[in-house]
């Protein structure tokens, strides 16, 4: 079964994602920065679900139950029942939100206590298929590792480096400061915002994969009994020993560079970068420092003369090699140099590389003027 997971775009939202893949065969995971973005990616999903002929799986954890994240559950369950039984999708939500309980009320989903675990409450949709569970004393992450068996596919029992990685996050996401495990979360979590997007962005197959072997590596430490100061220092350790992991196979590896430097070669040659109608390569939500040095080696190596980068807020960076940057950049209110500048999107900013697609394309490479919409396009055969 396909399996798609939604999560938050912090520790535990990462760290939910690292549990959940350590026991199913993860296809895509969607990290969610803020709440105000979950609407379009879950009414993405659902369109995509109509069409699936085969059942698929969507596990959605710490994401924070707004209106239309209830919403989306409901329908879910509707498109359920208008699907053969044998073809049904599977959806498991698991969440902390106290705010998620109100907004499953007001939409008529009532609480039911769980017998055995007071902090519980499950959400009947009427469906076998669909689990709905908020626990206000755990994180998501340990409510990824505690019900493991609603959607993993391999063994499912314990495992004592996950299990120091879900105390850690437990501990610093509840802001539990009377816990020992509370200054562990927090070189977690200083780790994580440190390493989360200025190496392998999100976007490149790598990402999460990268994220979550770091932080379980971080884990193994704190199983070791390591103290937030050691753990600090090895970071770069555990950070090319991942990397030496990944390129083991690669000929053109060069183990002499830094590993920004490293990683930069592999990011110029992958599909992070979205090919505009003019030949521009465009990518989103990029780090600065990753994009100057990406950049620079997509242009030497002939792919295009001019690239460009936007930001979640909106913010835009090109680069060229042909002294077209700034002309690009003044399209959106921009300047700068001839061949690095900077502008903005006029909507202010953008949820997904498809969303600055959709609004970069238009303005970058407007269509050509049709000749029959001109008030003068009838005088063109007229002879008098």
């Amino acid at each position: 079964m396909n399996i798609t997971q939604i999560t938050h775009h912090d520790l535990d939202g990462y760290g939910a994602s690292t549990v959940v893949g350590q026991f199913a065969e993860v296809a895509r995971i969607v990290h969610v920065p803020r709440y105000s973005d979950v609407g379009p990616v879950v009414e993405t999903e659902l369109k995509r679900l109509g069409k699936a002929s085969a059942p698929e799986m969507i596990v959605m954890t710490d994401l924070g139950l707004e209106a239309v994240a209830v919403t989306f559950i409901r329908n879910f369950a509707a498109l359920n029942r208008r699907r053969d039984p044998t073809a049904r999708h599977r959806l498991v939500v698991l969440d902390h939100h106290a705010s998620s309980v109100d907004q499953l009320r007001e939409q008529g989903l009532a609480p039911q206590a769980d017998p055995t675990v007071p902090s519980l409450q499950r959400f009947d949709l009427e469906d076998p298929n669909i689990v709905v569970l908020i626990d206000e004393a755990c994180c998501a992450t340990r409510m990824a590792y505690e019900h493991r068996a609603l959607y993993a596919t391999r063994e499912t029992g314990a495992d004592p480096i996950l299990g120091a990685l879900v105390t850690a996050v437990d501990a610093v996401d509840l802001w539990r400061k009377d816990r020992p495990a509370f200054r562990n979360g927090l070189s977690l979590d200083e780790m994580f915002w440190d390493n989360v997007s200025n190496l392998v962005p999100i976007g490149h197959p790598w990402h999460d994969r990268f994220v979550g072997d770091l932080l379980l590596g971080a884990a193994r430490l704190l199983g070791e009994g390591a103290s937030p100061a050691v753990i600090e220092g090895q970071v770069p350790a555990l950070r090319k020993a991942i990397l030496d992991g990944y390129l083991a196979e690669d000929e053109g590896d060069d183990r002499t560079l830094t590993t920004r430097m490293r990683i930069a070669r592999v990011l110029a040659r992958s599909d992070l970068f979205h090919p505009l109608s003019d030949g521009t390569l465009m990518s989103f939500g990029l780090d600065s420092g990753t994009f100057q040095r990406v950049s620079d080696l997509i242009m030497e190596s002939g792919r295009a003369k001019r690239v460009l980068n936007v930001q979640r807020a909106g913010t835009m960076s090109f680069r060229s090699n042909n002294e077209t940057a700034l002309e690009g950049a003044r399209r959106f209110r921009g300047g700068g140099h001839k061949d690095a500048a900077g502008g903005k999107l006029t909507s202010g900013s953008a949820f997904s590389l498809a969303d600055a697609i959709a609004q970069v394309e238009p303005v970058l490479n407007p269509p050509a003027a049709d000749p029959a919409l001109s008030p003068f396009g009838a005088l063109k055969n007229w002879k008098g």
